[in-house]
């Protein structure tokens, strides 16, 4: 018998439940699914995630996967109790959420839609026209499983579309890596879509310098992670109109402060973390396969590397 432990969001645990069974069940799966637990030593694997009660793993000691229900795993990499394989949430809902909010704001920043949403009566911009897709570039920084199908999409949609990651991989779109390569994608994009991890090497790398490298008037959207981003060099950037507008859905602290500056500033819109979020359906099948992986001696899916980050 499996013994499965879920440690999530307790109000999320009754539709957890529900789809958990559903998609074991498919599976071919003999387990016992549960919020709590007699030893630890009996528990096989742990549905996790950071909102939930369990903070110290040591006790787990036959524990075969950790799988995180979130995309973002900060949390437990940071939790030096943690020994045992991690493996972090990669599943559809996820993907396509994120799509359609870098979609959406892309093509608002593209076409400019803010100044028509801000004019006052009887003020006619005929004049402000957009660019084509095809003149201008999106840049992406990070090119995971998130960022990669973001840029494709905004590929397919006929933007002239490039990438950066730490190192060099393979891709349909134009990749750089390096610091070289940093520099080029931030001298070209027109939009920058930030989908970068949170790692030491990623933290602030929106700073005062890499602003400077930018084209005038970037616009800037981040639905990765509020670390990524100096908010001081970025205030600065957006009064000064080197950087044109900002869409930020995460921040430093979250929720946003209410006296933080970007609440109020004209050039910013800030979204209350709601980019992607995890769609309980799509993500206990992929749950389910993990655990059937585990007990099949085959790769766990999504593994995270815990020296890099993610």
């Amino acid at each position: 018998m499996i013994k499965i432990l879920y440690s999530a969001d307790p109000e999320d645990w009754l539709e957890y439940e529900l789809n958990l069974h559903k998609a074991l069940d498919r599976v071919g799966l003999n387990y016992e699914l549960s919020t709590t637990y007699d030893t630890a030593e009996e528990i096989d694997y742990i549905i996790y995630a950071p909102d939930g009660t369990l903070q110290d793993f040591k006790a787990f000691t036959n524990l075969k996967l950790v799988q995180n229900l979130w995309a973002g795993v900060e949390v437990p990499t940071a939790n030096k109790s943690l020994t045992q394989p991690l493996a972090r949430m990669v599943e559809p809902g996820l993907t396509l959420g994120m799509a359609d909010y870098v979609m959406g704001h892309v093509l608002r920043h593209h076409l400019g839609t803010d100044q028509f949403s801000n004019a006052r009566p009887g003020e006619w911009l005929g004049e402000n026209i957009p660019a084509l897709a095809q003149d201008r570039m999106v840049g992406f920084l990070g090119l995971g499983e998130l960022g990669l199908y973001c840029a494709q999409k905004i590929a397919d949609f006929g933007f002239q579309t490039c990438g950066w990651t730490r190192t060099q991989k393979t891709k349909n779109i134009e990749c750089y890596n390096g610091p070289e390569g940093l520099d080029n994608i931030l001298s070209k994009s027109d939009i920058l879509v930030l989908l970068l991890p949170n790692t030491p090497e990623t933290n602030n790398i929106i700073d005062a310098n890499n602003i400077a490298k930018m084209r005038d008037g970037v616009a800037i959207i981040n639905p990765g992670r509020g670390t990524l981003i100096n908010d001081t060099a970025l205030l600065d950037a957006l009064n000064n109109g080197k950087v044109a507008s900002a869409t930020l859905d995460v921040f430093q602290t979250e929720p946003l402060p209410a006296d933080h500056l970007y609440w109020t500033h004209p050039n910013v819109l800030v979204t209350p973390h709601i980019a992607s979020s995890t769609r309980i359906n799509t993500a206990c099948d992929v749950v389910a396969e993990n655990i059937r992986r585990g007990e099949n001696n085959e790769p766990f899916l999504y593994l995270v590397d815990k020296y890099v980050g993610y």
